[in-house]
């Protein structure tokens, strides 16, 4: 089905038992990111042109857009590549900070690449692209992403997908 069907399905929606309660609900930022990987292992970091700090290729949902959708969005809109996302890898909840609201941040699985595909990178969102190491792409990432990656590559591993809140495990 799809998602039109689905919303179709749910029927309407429950009216507001206290008028205006919606409005004033928080909202949270929810992103999508892709793990994306060489041969060898190591991982596709970008380095975009508004923070000074390394990331994966994706990002924030638009409203309405799930974050599976907007990590392959992303994907193709930073570095050019229309690729089929695999499994969800972690979910990693970040607090707020300064003027940031908290986030759900999501990793999935963004593959590997042959060495056939050409990334096209967006200049007005990334200036550099490399393939690195989580220990090589260490001293450029906040520790909480750090953190957050490795998790996913743990994930990768395992097979057992992730919570986390600021890149800590959280188990029951």
């Amino acid at each position: 089905m799809s998602r039109h069907e689905d919303l179709i399905a749910e029927g309407e929606p429950e009216a507001e038992f206290q008028p205006g309660i919606a409005g004033i609900l928080p909202r949270k930022r929810v992103s999508g990111g892709a793990l994306i990987r060489d041969r060898d292992g190591r991982i596709l970091f970008i380095e975009p042109t508004y923070k000074p700090l390394l990331d994966i290729p994706g990002g924030i949902a638009e409203p309405d857009e799930s974050p599976y959708d907007a990590c392959r969005r992303e994907v193709l809109e930073e570095v050019g590549l229309e690729l089929t996302i695999g499994p969800m890898l972690v979910v990693d909840w970040d607090p707020a900070r300064g003027v940031w609201h908290d986030a759900l941040a999501f990793v999935f699985d963004g593959g590997v690449l042959t060495g056939d595909e050409q990334l096209v990178l967006q200049p007005s969102e990334v200036r550099t692209a490399a393939f690195l190491t989580l220990d090589e792409a260490e001293p450029q990432m906040r520790p909480s992403m750090h953190r957050r990656l490795t998790l996913a590559v743990h994930a990768l591993q395992t097979g057992i997908p992730q919570y986390s809140d600021f890149g800590r495990p959280r188990t029951a």
